[in-house]
């Protein structure tokens, strides 16, 4: 996965939230973490906020948290609520740009090849939960935190 995607940045901003459900993140600490500026992580992780995955607080001790169990969080919903697909910058089928038969075959091909590998992919991350990421970050050694208290 590439690093500047806006996947890489919710899943790695979402482990970390998942491994410590009760601590609220800040969009200026998750860019630290990714080398990211903090107006980016507000975009992304705001459509996340839309889809219902995060909520928000504003202010001084505001930040980022689930809004719901990380084990009822997939990483298929993630994926899906980004609109972000790694098969290129867009999921749209390419159409064909002339009237070639020979263009016009390989664009149906490759379009119904890249469909198949997607669905294939959604059903493999809606296995793959948020609260599995955060375990895994924890059997890697990522220290446990006490939840900070509202």
């Amino acid at each position: 996965m590439k690093r500047n995607s806006k996947l890489s940045l919710a899943l790695h901003a979402l482990g970390h939230m998942a491994a410590d459900p009760g601590t609220l993140f800040r969009s200026e600490d998750i860019a630290g973490h990714n080398g990211t500026n903090a107006v980016v992580v507000r975009r992304v992780l705001g459509q996340l906020r839309e889809a219902g995955i995060l909520v928000s607080a504003r202010g001084h001790a505001g930040g980022w948290r689930l809004a719901r169990p990380a084990e009822e969080i997939t990483v298929a919903a993630v994926y899906r609520a980004l609109g972000e697909s790694v098969f290129g910058p867009s999921s749209k089928p390419e159409a064909p740009t002339g009237p070639c038969v020979i263009e016009r075959t390989l664009h149906a091909v490759m379009n119904d090849a890249l469909a198949l590998a997607e669905k294939d992919l959604l059903e493999r991350l809606d296995a793959i939960t948020i609260a599995r990421l955060g375990a895994s970050m924890h059997e890697a050694g990522f220290p446990r935190r006490k939840p900070v208290r509202p």
